[in-house]
């Protein structure tokens, strides 16, 4: 029999990546939260790569630290290396990535959340979700404890019915030995959500005393790190170099002999597998023609000798795993410490979810991370705040909060996978974002910090901050649109620049407009008076420079905002539409989406589709104004 255990605004299921950044924003919101998960040591564990961003997951990051969230707070306190990638090409594209301390990122974040007002944590298996009348209202664990919420937001990861694949050998189990979740699959299915089967992979763990890395090329962290969180403005962390090797034509040999037992092509393998992160053995099928691959050695933290081994990921046999690390040059002699393998798990179909992350078929039940079919701890955070976001709302009695595809890339990722779905694990790539040049890895905080602020997880005294240095960055603009520069003054710059001369006095605004010409060599010939950092030079000169196409993309923000702002009412059924394709009738009926604008970005809806979408609505609209 269960018994009453407690009462909660919001309870959180799971504390991976989404579940941490999900509870920790409703408790700041001021709702009473809990927060569950089957194993206390595991709170914001890594069970695979040691890393935190790279390219558009770094702007996730950024975009979670200037919501309030914590994952660019505890990477900043935790990193053992942070680089700056893709530095040679635009803005748009540069990405801030981190090798963490996985045990001290862990730990750190569990601390956080320890600390934090009403927020409790708890170490429980959910088994089942207590429904009424299609509200969620709470949640049981195996040993009958029922908690009563007004909220619950599932963030099971890979645990539901998680199954553990290596060669011929397979058994129940979450991610690293944990105790997978097999009695909530079961409750999400009878209670009507469409659930698939997914996998995700991780490669062998190494001893450090056992690689050669004279036969690797060091890869060292920035000498003047950035950081992810706009609160960090300092770090006395020791770096820790990462290491890159190449697979041989050995290692290839090694795999093509033993395919045969590879469960990716023994048939023993029933979930889809990431596309952008395949395993070492599908790499080597699907590239043949390409004769080496890149490996990275990367340590896992300070305090241990284990060796992540990026790049390969499998679920070969043991004995096969150790035979293809030994063929890479610098591990001939390698020890193995942890066996690579494959997990199956149960992911939602996204398309059952609002843009809220609130499901459609149960009221109050919020799901997000790896269960909504995503890949990768920056996308299931990014997932997780939104979703706590919008759990503390509901139970405030407010409206949702969805950010814009020209918002965030939050925005681009939840709105792809509610409207579009997925066919295997969504990755964030930055070729998924329209409007790339808007959303950059420096303007996080201009583009999401107002936002932060208005819901309440962003304090007056950083709001503050932000507008000053919102401020500091126009006034230098503005100052360098009336400072005048003599040809002679800017002669010896230009030349050394490898830039034209200039024949008349020039505003130093037009001259940074030059590609060749950088800030930096302004400031040598017209200092600022402006009490101005690194960052927000860096934010005056990138919004110079690319002015031109800056603007032309905040006009086609503009036309989608259009469409965006043309709501579609719950009660339209489709199928009654006259017109419509019988494909994009069924598509819209299964996602029902919340504008004209989401409508359009629904798979298998043409344009056609949308004119008669939009004539509809008029005439509904016009129907309807007349009736009241």
């Amino acid at each position: 029999m269960g018994y009453e255990a407690g009462q909660y605004d919001v309870i959180v299921v799971g504390a991976g990546h989404a579940g941490v950044e999900a509870a920790l924003a409703a408790a700041r919101m001021g709702c009473e939260t809990l927060l569950v998960t089957i194993n206390l040591d595991m709170v914001a564990f890594m069970p695979c790569n040691p890393s935190i961003g790279g390219p558009a997951k770094g702007h996730v990051v950024r975009e979670i630290d200037a919501l309030g969230g914590e994952m660019g707070r505890n990477i900043d306190k935790t990193f053992i290396q942070m680089r700056m990638l893709n530095t040679g090409k635009g803005p748009a594209v540069h990405a801030l990535r981190a090798q963490a301390d996985k045990f001290s990122y862990q730990h750190q974040m569990k601390k956080t959340i320890e600390e934090t007002e009403h927020l409790t944590l708890r170490q429980a298996m959910i088994e089942e979700l207590v429904v009424e009348d299609g509200v969620c209202k709470g949640v049981v664990t195996q040993t009958g404890a029922i908690y009563s919420a007004k909220a619950v937001v599932v963030t099971t990861g890979t645990y539901l019915r998680g199954k553990i694949i290596m060669g011929e050998l397979m058994y129940s189990s979450g991610p690293n030995n944990q105790q997978p979740s097999l009695k909530l699959a079961e409750n999400l299915k009878e209670l009507g959500l469409k659930l698939v089967r997914f996998k995700t992979g991780t490669p062998p763990r190494v001893h450090k005393d056992t690689i050669d890395f004279s036969k690797t090329e060091i890869q060292p962290g920035d000498e003047q790190p950035k950081f992810f969180s706009y609160e960090t403005k300092s770090s006395d962390n020791e770096q820790l170099p990462c290491w890159l090797t190449y697979t041989s034509e050995q290692t290839h040999q090694i795999i093509n002999d033993n395919l045969h037992r590879a469960p990716m092509f023994s048939g023993v393998i029933e979930g889809t597998g990431p596309r952008y992160c395949p395993s070492i053995e599908d790499k080597i099928v699907r590239f043949a023609d390409k004769p080496k691959h890149q490996i990275f050695l990367e340590p896992e933290g300070k305090h241990t000798s284990e060796y992540y081994v990026q790049g390969l990921s499998t679920s070969m046999p043991e004995d096969v795993q150790l035979q293809i690390l030994r063929s890479i040059p610098g591990l001939e002699k390698v020890e193995m410490m942890r066996n690579g393998y494959a997990i199956e798990y149960d992911a939602v179909v996204p398309t059952q979810l609002w843009p809220s992350l609130e499901t459609k078929v149960i009221t109050g039940l919020f799901t997000a991370g790896q269960i909504n079919g995503t890949s990768g701890y920056e996308e299931a955070a990014g997932q997780g705040i939104m979703a706590g976001i919008n759990a503390a709302r509901k139970v405030q009695g407010k409206e949702p909060v969805i950010i814009s595809r020209s918002q965030g890339y939050i925005g681009v990722m939840i709105d792809d996978l509610v409207t579009k779905g997925t066919n295997d694990p969504y990755r964030l790539l930055t070729s998924r974002a329209e409007y790339r040049l808007l959303l950059r890895h420096d303007n996080a905080d201009l583009r999401l910090t107002p936002l932060g602020h208005e819901i309440g997880l962003i304090s007056e005294e950083r709001y503050q901050s932000f507008l000053a240095k919102k401020q500091l960055v126009a006034d230098e603009i503005e100052r360098l649109r009336t400072v005048k520069i003599r040809p002679e003054e800017a002669a010896e710059m230009l030349t050394a620049a490898g830039s034209a001369p200039i024949a008349n006095t020039t505003d130093a605004l037009t001259l940074l407009r030059r590609p060749e010409v950088s800030y930096a060599m302004l400031e040598q010939i017209a200092p600022s008076p402006l009490e101005l950092t690194e960052e927000m030079k860096e934010q005056a000169e990138i919004q110079i420079k690319y002015a031109g196409y800056i603007e032309k993309q905040l006009l086609q923000v503009e036309r989608l905002n259009k469409m965006e702002k043309k709501k579609i009412p719950d009660n339209i059924v489709y199928e009654e539409i006259n017109g419509l394709a019988s494909e994009a009738k069924q598509k819209l009926s299964v996602v029902r989406p919340l504008t004209l604008g989401q409508a359009s970005r629904v798979g298998g809806v043409t344009p056609a589709d949308i004119s008669i979408l939009l004539v509809y609505l008029e005439h509904y609209n016009r129907v309807t104004a007349a009736r009241a």
